[in-house]
């Protein structure tokens, strides 16, 4: 039977939806945000894909994507579970799903996320742990106001500071002195900068660059820090150096000082004061109790790899060093709580979300602004980046807080819990000329199962199985599959377990004895991940082949992916024929949101994921007459598919085309039955690859009736793909767009 999505997607209406609910991702699809994870996919795609899979080729998606159509005999695999897209928007369908991923943090944050618990049983448990920590972790974030009364330290400011190899003075490592300022700063100006000589928080504008201290009366430049990109120049002998050769002469992490502090007072406004006496008594007092909840903080090394060397570099050996004594007082009290949680369904879930909390409270974090979300996480760069001015928060927090514990309580458990018993689907409606969108309620199937953690359990009629391990080698029987739904890891990115160890050590404390959290690291060699193509392409092919095994043979294979590197695109067709399958046919489809830090700081921005539709290799399909590759086919194809989206306020830059166009020709490589003149004409597409999509660009942003691709796709210029090899055809398309088929052009 062929299905929808081998003939085609509606790639306008879910681009839009996708794009709205890129915005508010953890708003609109709360079950897969109540932890950390990298590269989450936008459940409204997933949706779409899963319907276009089930249903037959003729059926529209757009009106069944409203519908409460259900798929019970359908069995839906993803391999790369991530933070569990595929299972969820399976499981909201009607459909059996199995998830499988080789990284625990993974595994027990999907778990967390779809596990059966009843509200009540969760608000009783979170009730235990404030009534038995929540005073004791509030009493370290309490202050004076200079009018005597007691009020909520809501975030403690702290710079990093390295000894001058010159002249030894204490360097604070500001790269300005504004510390405090609006997100939207152009509409909000008003800001706090700190006075270099007596340490004053002063009113500024955030562009100022004179101010007069309040205090002192000393002048400076709020702009101007000690710090200037890599260097450093100490202010008492005004001699440069480079920080990090600071760092390394210490031998150990960089001292902090703190400066500053936003409370919250009993009115419930919030002000900046300058750091006191009574805070630093505070963190002292935390420092003398560290010593007996040490058993509560793990004693785990960092290991060297390539997201982790940089903060090797600046001497962090243990994970615990990423935090300080304050951070980790609170932290420990709250993990000796959970650790006596008897349901383990719920010491997960409380021991997932305080480690999701984690990645809001320690010395990597910084000021976001106000106006926002306060606290810029750790991982806003996907790396781990040591912060010169970090950001301390409130662990346990008020109403008024950010990323704290009973925060996240609130915006991220009770929200999935609420979503779980009543999912919706966002639909877009136009008014007065604008798309504004609206929730639509019960058409999706509540998630309430208990989650399976074999297949021998699975197999009695449940919903869910999850599993920890290496996808390569799966306990689920041959042919039990009808649809391997993933989105695999990029190739040369992001290293997941790196980062995830940050989690990973944590986890291990609080859930001790849990199988899946037995080793010390979540770092494995079967990882999909590896800076060698030749690595990943074998372990993504041996996923793919154990796929293909567990697949039936009317199944499809769908994948969703991207690069911008030829690398990585031969990488994954090469696995996906080498584990014997063949692309029949790809469709964009927008992805992650343009303003996200990773895309903005792309060489080669690219905002579109390509869907990837494939099934098991099969003799009958490669034939010695086929038609070729027809590469202005597949110009004109991209075209159609650019200015669609157009049409529906979705735009697509130079990469997005990219991307697109390479998909079409993907579609078409397997007629050829020769994997290495497959690979070739990847290859070969990437040294033309720019200039075709570059016309398709120019010719898109201003449409006209007589562009030099609908003209070279006229009956008498067209020429036969079977005879014309590849690079032969992409150089007489090239030779014809520059030779004057232009929109005057004869």
């Amino acid at each position: 039977m062929v299905r929808a999505i081998e003939d085609s997607f509606p790639i306008t209406t879910i681009s839009q939806l996708a794009e709205r609910e890129s915005w508010r991702k953890e708003i609109y699809r709360p079950i897969y945000y109540v932890h950390k994870w990298w590269a989450r996919r936008l459940g409204s795609v997933f949706r779409a894909i899963i319907l276009a899979s089930c249903a037959e080729e003729d059926e529209d998606i757009e009106s069944l994507f409203y519908q409460p159509i259900r798929f019970p005999d359908v069995v839906v695999f993803d391999p790369f579970m991530g933070s569990g897209t595929t299972i969820g928007e399976a499981v909201k369908l009607g459909c059996r799903a199995i998830g499988r991923d080789i990284n625990p943090v993974s595994v027990g944050m999907v778990t967390t996320a779809l596990q059966e618990y009843s509200r009540d049983e969760v608000k009783r448990v979170y009730k235990r742990l404030e009534a038995s920590v929540a005073s004791q972790i509030l009493s370290f974030y309490k202050t004076q106001l200079p009018t005597g009364a007691q009020a909520d330290v809501l975030y403690y400011f702290w710079a990093k500071t390295v000894p001058c190899p010159h002249c030894n003075h204490q360097v604070e490592l500001f790269k300005s002195r504004v510390f405090a300022k609006h997100a939207d700063a152009r509409r909000h100006p008003e800001a706090k900068s700190l006075c270099p000589q007596c340490g004053c928080i002063n009113d500024v504008e955030y562009n100022d660059e004179a101010a007069t201290c309040s205090c002192c009366t000393s002048t400076y430049n709020p702009q101007t820090g000690a710090v200037n990109g890599a260097r450093v120049t100490c202010p008492c002998c005004h001699k440069g150096f480079k920080t990090i050769d600071a760092v390394r002469r210490t031998g150990s992490t960089p001292a902090h000082t703190l400066y500053a502090k936003m409370v919250l007072t009993p009115q419930g406004d919030k002000r900046y004061l300058p750091a006191d006496e009574q805070d630093l008594e505070s963190y002292s007092r935390a420092e003398q109790m560290l010593a007996e909840l040490w058993d509560c903080v793990p004693q785990a090394r960092i290991m060297p790899g390539y997201n982790t060397n940089q903060v090797l570099n600046y001497n962090y050996k243990h994970w615990h060093q990423m935090f300080n004594a304050r951070q980790l007082v609170s932290i420990g009290l709250l993990v000796r709580e959970i650790r006596r949680i008897t349901d383990p369904r719920l010491r997960m879930l409380f021991a997932f979300l305080l480690s999701g909390t984690l990645e809001f409270n320690n010395m990597f974090c910084s000021f976001k602004g106000e106006g926002t979300g306060a606290v810029r996480h750790m991982f806003s760069h996907h790396i781990l980046k040591p912060e010169l001015t970090p950001l301390e928060a409130n662990l346990w927090g008020t109403p008024k807080s950010s990323g704290s514990f009973s925060t996240l309580f609130r915006s991220r458990i009770l929200r999935a819990l609420d979503y779980k018993d009543h999912p919706f689907e966002l639909r877009l409606v136009k008014t007065d000329g604008m798309l504004r969108s609206e929730k639509v309620f019960g058409i999706s199937r509540p998630i309430k199962d208990p989650v399976a953690r074999s297949y021998a359990e699975f197999s009695q009629n449940q919903s869910v199985y999850l599993s920890c391990g290496d996808s390569s080698a799966t306990d689920i029987p041959a042919g039990s599959v009808d649809l391997v739904i993933t989105d695999p890891p990029f190739f040369d990115n992001v290293h997941y377990s790196q980062l995830a160890d940050f989690f990973h050590v944590w986890l291990r404390v609080m859930l001790e004895g849990h199988e899946d959290f037995a080793r010390p690291s979540t770092r494995s060699t079967g990882e999909v991940q590896d800076t060698e193509a030749e690595d990943f392409t074998s372990k993504l092919t041996s996923v793919l082949r154990e796929c293909k095994r567990v697949l039936t043979d009317s199944g499809l294979l769908v994948l969703t992916y991207h690069h911008s590197r030829i690398e990585g695109w031969t990488s994954v067709y090469r696995a996906i024929r080498e584990a014997g399958f063949y692309i029949t046919h790809t469709h964009p489809v927008k992805a992650e949101m343009a303003v996200s830090v990773p895309i903005q700081q792309s060489k080669s921005p690219v905002h579109f994921d390509l869907i990837l539709v494939c099934r098991k290799t099969a003799s009958a399909v490669f034939t010695p007459e086929h038609d070729g590759v027809p590469v202005l086919a597949c110009l004109g194809e991209t075209k159609t598919a650019v200015l669609d989206l157009k049409s529906g306020g979705i735009g697509a830059s130079l990469g997005d085309i990219k991307v697109m166009l390479m998909g079409s020709i993907l579609s078409r490589l397997a007629v050829l039955n020769d994997l290495s003149e497959e690979v070739l004409t990847i290859c070969q597409l990437e040294r033309e690859v720019d200039a075709l999509a570059q016309q398709i660009l120019s010719e898109t942003d201003s449409p006209t009736a007589h562009s030099a691709i609908d003209r070279l796709q006229r009956p008498e210029d067209l020429y036969q793909p079977r005879t014309v090899p590849v690079a032969q055809q992409l150089k007489l398309l090239l030779e014809a767009l520059d030779q004057g088929y232009s929109e005057h052009g004869d």
